[in-house]
């Protein structure tokens, strides 16, 4: 299992996807108010998207656990045991989404934190298909594939904030999908960036922060 972290240039070895995970990587920090102002607005762009242009879930490392399962092994709250083909019975797992606990894997799913469509929509249609691979095979970054409850992520489909919130713990999901779209330079629309600059100042989230390890 390979672990997720903050900060890649700690931990380098842990991180098999992407090149700017090297030695030269760059790292951003600063709080969560100040990086909502950093991202770039544009007007988002769905031509052409189709969730095939994102290749998953890959074994990156060759363990015999792809993606989902290397997310479900880490977030897991009581380990499951691992069989064959990298099969997982036993475990728990929390979503923090809805503050609710699984013991099944099939209950729960693998969120990509901005969604595919909206990575695509802000940015990722110029990049090039193993750009999006990493991206949506992400291990780099705790807070870019977040196990949770099935139908809540669903209910997102890929949606952004302005459009849809969790009923739990939503400072911390605005400082996950802020670090994703800096992490990624991905940018965001008009409304998107009122929405996220709105419910950070209502929910008291803007001095939390934002400390990620630049991808692109």
């Amino acid at each position: 299992m390979k672990m997720r972290g903050l900060f890649i240039l700690a931990c380098g070895a842990l991180v098999p996807l992407t090149t700017p995970a090297a030695a030269h990587a760059e790292s951003y920090s600063q709080p969560l108010s100040t990086a909502i102002g950093d991202l770039t607005v544009a007007a988002e762009n769905r031509t052409g998207y189709s969730r095939d242009l994102f290749q998953h879930w890959i074994d990156a490392d060759g363990d015999g656990c792809n993606t989902r399962n290397e997310v479900l092994l880490e977030e897991a709250d009581d380990a499951p045991t691992v069989g064959s083909g990298c099969s997982l019975s036993g475990g728990r797992w929390y979503s923090y989404y809805d503050g609710v606990s699984w013991t099944a894997t099939s209950d729960i799913d693998i969120d990509h934190m901005v969604p595919l469509a909206e990575a695509w929509d802000s940015g990722a249609r110029t990049w090039s298909s193993t750009e999006r691979r990493d991206y949506a095979n992400d291990l780099g970054f705790y807070g870019s594939l977040v196990g949770v409850t099935d139908n809540v992520n669903q209910s997102k489909s890929d949606a952004d904030p302005a459009e849809w919130m969790p009923e739990k713990q939503k400072c911390r999901y605005l400082k996950e999908y802020v670090s994703v779209k800096i992490r990624w330079g991905l940018s965001v629309d008009s409304t998107e960036k009122s929405a996220l600059t709105n419910l950070t100042s209502t929910n008291g989230c803007g001095s939390q922060t934002v400390s990620v390890t630049l991808a692109r």
